[in-house]
Parts: C-alpha cells; structure tokens; sequence
C-alpha cells in the first residue's frame, strides 16, 4: 500500500503536489474497502436472513449459542419453538439460528451416514 501511496505522489509535476492525486488516492481507498470488507459482509447477512426465513417445522438447526434442537413450531409473532432435549422447549427468535453452525453439522451428519 505504501507503494501505491508514492506512486500517487509521485505523478504531481514540479515542485507543487497535484492535490487530485490525494483524491483518487481516497476514492481508490474507499473503493477497496467496499469491495474487501462491505459487500462480503452484506452478502453474508442476507444469506443469513434467506435461511433464518425459510427454515421449517422438522429441521434440525444449530443456534447462535450453540444449542443443538429440532425446530417443533413456528409461532406467528416470528419466534421459533425449538425441542431441545425431551420435554425441553425453549422459545427464540429466527435470528438466533446460525447459518454457518448448522451448514457445518449438516455437513457432518452426511458424512457420518455415508461413513456407516
């Protein structure tokens, strides 16, 4: 990056920096941080939104707090009834399900059925 910086500097003519030098050195900056660090992260939460979303009554989900349970409601006020354990119900909301946790324990009960 250091290198990107003089070489901005460096295309002023004579003694006097260009001052549109430090801005396309901005834009460029902000450009960078858009592509590398925004858009990733909102693709991330929309992806999270898209499964919180469809989730339905039978999945096998992993929460945000690591609670392993099967999803045995869908209430109307946007909460999910989750059975932990038998008998252990708990109330929570869709945003609490992990998108990443449950893709990768989804990933591990395939594997472990087709190992046995």
């Amino acid at each position: 990056m250091l290198q990107l910086a003089n070489l901005f500097l460096m295309l002023g003519t004579g003694d006097k920096p260009n001052p549109m030098n430090s801005v396309l050195f901005m834009v460029a900056m902000i450009a960078v941080m858009y592509f590398f660090m925004i858009r990733p992260q909102m693709k991330r939460a929309k992806e999270q939104k898209e499964f919180s979303n469809n989730t339905q009554v039978g999945d096998t989900i992993v929460t945000t707090a690591g609670f392993y349970g099967k999803i045995v409601r869908i209430n109307d006020d946007g909460t999910l009834s989750v059975e932990l354990d038998r008998n252990t119900v708990v109330k929570m909301d869709k945003s609490a399900i992990s998108l990443e946790m449950t893709s990768a324990y989804r990933k591990k009960q395939s594997a472990d059925t087709k190992a046995a």
